[in-house]
């Protein structure tokens, strides 16, 4: 993703911080003073709504999908890159909007502003719903089964 936000000037090292949650990376307790934005995020991780993505035993990518309001927020889909381009996103998308269409529940996202994903949600049936300066928000309602 780095690549992405530097090709567009707009890569921002503090925010990339505030994106890693405290178990993944641990920082001095002085670095975690100084951070607020990064304890703001640590704060907001809900690792029971994760759920990790493997493939033949390695670790391919993971998912946090969970409850916002009324809705599925998903906060966070990570493909490694070396199983990107093969399927496996669609695959693991599909699989969250299935569930979400058995629950009745609207999935809602959002991306970084002229991201490579923002097409990737868009061809799997997520509608923008608006933006900010910083990202695009998208949402995705249930399909309602017509079984009687």
């Amino acid at each position: 993703m780095r690549e992405n936000l530097e090709r567009i000037g707009r890569f921002d090292p503090q925010r990339a911080l505030e994106r890693i949650p405290k178990s993944v990376k641990r920082f001095s307790e002085q670095d975690a003073r100084k951070n607020k934005e990064l304890e703001r995020f640590q704060n907001s991780f809900r690792p029971q709504h994760t759920r990790l993505i493997t493939v033949k035993d390695q670790l391919a990518g993971c998912v946090a999908l969970g409850p916002h309001e009324d809705d599925w927020l998903l906060e966070h889909f990570y493909i490694a890159p070396q199983f990107q381009g093969h399927g496996l996103g669609s695959l693991a998308l599909s699989s969250l909007m299935t569930q979400a269409d058995q629950a009745q529940k609207t999935i809602t996202l959002s991306v970084l502003q002229q991201s490579d994903a923002a097409r990737f949600y868009e061809r799997h049936g997520f509608h923008k719903t608006g933006e900010d300066e910083w990202d695009i928000y998208y949402a995705r309602m249930p399909v309602i089964s017509r079984e009687s």
